[in-house]
């Protein structure tokens, strides 16, 4: 039996996905990279709006739809190899768990669940599956950070010292994410962005969430959460984090790491649809340098589905949105006690491949929204390169 038939892959070698809710992230930044992945290929839509999968299925030629309630049906069909999970965050092991039961691969949007509980689920899950798991750093692909990853990773930095970032944007009251309380609120929605971020740069795990500061603006509109949030983590080897969230603010996303040696500084850092800018300092030599806007999300599909059909574990695994979720927790716990918090030990087992892991396809324009908005104000389409 071929390694193809073994894995019942029966579109050539194209993985065949069910993409699971068809909210913004789907519409707008998934769905427009899959033909050019050369090897995924969409078959079938879960969603409770039966209008959104007609209108969004003409645009890629989907007919196969399935109700949430008809997820076991879609498992068993055979007509799918893995589905890309984008429900609500604390409805990923609702349907990750039994896709991997059944053999599914599952390739889960961040934040993996909205507990460590639920990750240690779907960990064990995916451990007695001969399927595949992967959680969407789409970052782990982006030319830009990997670049960034192999400056720091050379020591030309020197001694890395501190982490800095602010991480905003403006949620419009009537998007979703300002209806469902703390787990769809910055800390679980772009507090994964900074967290992962410095892992990676650091190339280690905080040992403490040292403080948190939570502000609540009432002319926001938003939910009974805080709407902007400052932590500040400590990690081994005296090494410092710092990094703000806020749904009430300017659009900005940045970080600056640095060393006694240099720095380098990211802006933009986690958006995608534009080019991401870098600013390299050695001693009082700087240099800038703008990258290419690439497809985040065609390339970690791409990347996704490579692991499949060539039996490689992904990098960006349930490990590793655990690991994030640890942090988070503790911010949390932090919040609510005013004091800092001891994070129990914990080692990661696996890191970036900064030269396997980088994808450079072509951005892709966002077609018009179906039934759903994108939950900032006046955010540009994803331009065409």
């Amino acid at each position: 039996m071929s390694v193809l038939s073994a894995l019942g892959l029966t579109s050539g070698k194209k993985v065949r996905y069910a993409v699971v809710a068809l909210g913004d992230i789907s519409q707008e930044a998934m769905l427009p990279g899959v033909a050019h992945t050369g090897n995924s290929e969409v078959t079938a839509f879960v969603t409770g709006d039966s209008e959104k999968a007609r209108r969004v299925g003409e645009q890629y030629g989907v007919t196969a739809t399935y109700g949430y309630e008809q997820f076991g049906e879609l498992l068993a069909s055979g007509t799918i190899d893995a589905i890309y999970l984008a429900t609500p965050n604390w409805r990923h092991a609702e349907f990750a768990i039994p896709a991997l039961k059944a053999g599914i691969h599952v390739l889960v949007e961040k934040p993996l669940e909205v507990s460590t509980e639920k990750c240690r689920e779907i960990m064990a899950a995916q451990a007695g599956s001969s399927a595949k798991l992967m959680v969407a750093y789409r970052l782990h692909f982006e030319p830009a950070t990997l670049a960034t990853i192999d400056l720091i990773r050379s020591g030309q930095l020197g001694e890395i010292l501190t982490f800095s970032s602010t991480f905003t944007q403006m949620v419009s009251p009537e998007n979703h994410r300002a209806k469902s309380g703390v787990e769809a609120g910055p800390i679980f929605d772009i507090g994964p962005y900074p967290i992962n971020a410095v892992r990676t740069l650091f190339g280690d795990e905080p040992t403490e969430v040292v403080s948190t500061v939570g502000v609540r603006h009432p002319e926001a509109g938003l939910g009974d959460f805080d709407d902007t949030v400052a932590v500040t983590l400590r990690f081994p080897k005296n090494r410092l984090a710092q990094f703000v969230l806020s749904y009430y603010g300017n659009v900005l996303d940045a970080y600056a790491v640095v060393g006694t040696k240099g720095s380098v500084e990211l802006n933009p850092a986690y958006m995608y649809g534009k080019p991401l800018e870098r600013t390299v300092t050695l001693g009082e030599k700087k240099s800038h340098e703008s990258f290419k806007n690439t497809d985040h999300f065609g390339g970690e599909l791409k990347y996704f589905s490579d692991c499949i059909l060539n039996g490689n574990d992904p990098e960006p695994d349930a490990e590793e949105g655990y690991a994030d979720l640890r942090v988070i927790e503790g911010i949390l716990k932090a919040l609510e006690t005013g004091g800092p918090v001891t994070l129990e030990p914990f080692t990661r087992t696996r890191r970036i491949d900064t030269e396997a892991q980088r994808q450079t396809l072509s951005a892709q324009s966002s077609p018009d929204l179906v039934n759903t908005s994108n939950p900032g104000k006046g955010k540009e389409k994803v331009p065409k390169n």
